[in-house]
């Protein structure tokens, strides 16, 4: 009787806009990167541009280090998203971050900031020399997920470079505890073309990044949403390299 009323509960929660959205595609069905890129900008009926996110399920265990994927990769189209980047530089290098766009630069203030508990910030971006500092920073920046990185490309000299390619639309993923990948690849205002291909960048670099030790099917389904959409299931047989 109790799984009756959850089930009716449950039902009664589907709203208005939600049935419209799940009876203009069908959810069985698997569509190619373009098509549910087009689905997903009929579906998506949030008042703000939502941003469009893909799950990519791999056939990895997490657990092994040797089957951890993780990477970065630069979209074509951006991610629509206005990118706040803090660079953690010596005075050296301050005028190199703040010419390519950073919105915060300094160190040793930042870093008192941050003890504190300031993360107001999408990216930081620091080098080799600086990171001794950051490592006490751990607790604050680590559940953010907001701890520089040598794999992301967020540890480096060249922090200029760092910053222009990051508010261009380089993101890092890495794949969760239950060997899915996330990522936010754009926004419902872009086109199903700009969409897809974003998407497919993504896909073939996780291509290119299958580990060795990984056996059997590596890419074991695919699927977009937007902001409080449906899923919709993709087609991996129109794509290149599955």
């Amino acid at each position: 009787m109790r799984n009756v009323n959850y089930q009716t509960n449950n039902m009664a929660r589907i709203t208005k806009k939600r049935k419209e959205a799940l009876s203009k595609y069908d959810a069985s069905k698997e569509y190619s990167l373009e098509e549910a890129a087009a689905v997903l900008k009929q579906i998506s009926y949030t008042k703000f541009d939502s941003s469009i996110d893909v799950d990519v399920r791999l056939g990895v265990d997490p657990r092994k280090a040797d089957q951890m994927v993780r990477g970065v990769v630069a979209l074509p189209h951006g991610t629509g998203k206005t990118v706040r980047v803090l660079v953690l530089c010596s005075p050296d290098k301050e005028e190199e971050a703040k010419a390519a766009g950073a919105d915060y630069v300094g160190l040793d203030d930042y870093i008192a900031k941050i003890e504190k508990g300031w993360t107001d910030v999408d990216v930081i971006i620091t080098m080799p020399t600086v990171m001794a500092k950051l490592g006490r920073l751990g607790r604050v920046l680590g559940p953010r997920g907001l701890m520089p990185n040598p794999k992301s490309g967020t540890v480096t000299l060249e922090v200029g470079k760092a910053v222009t390619e990051v508010k261009a639309g380089k993101i890092d993923f890495k794949v969760d505890k239950t060997g899915i990948i996330h990522a936010a690849i754009g926004k419902v205002s872009f086109d199903p073309k700009q969409i897809a291909e974003n998407a497919n960048e993504l896909i073939q670099t996780l291509i290119k990044l299958k580990p060795s030790s990984a056996k059997g099917t590596y890419v074991k389904g695919i699927s977009f949403s937007s902001t409080m959409s449906p899923g919709i299931k993709i087609d991996k047989s129109t794509i290149i390299g599955l």
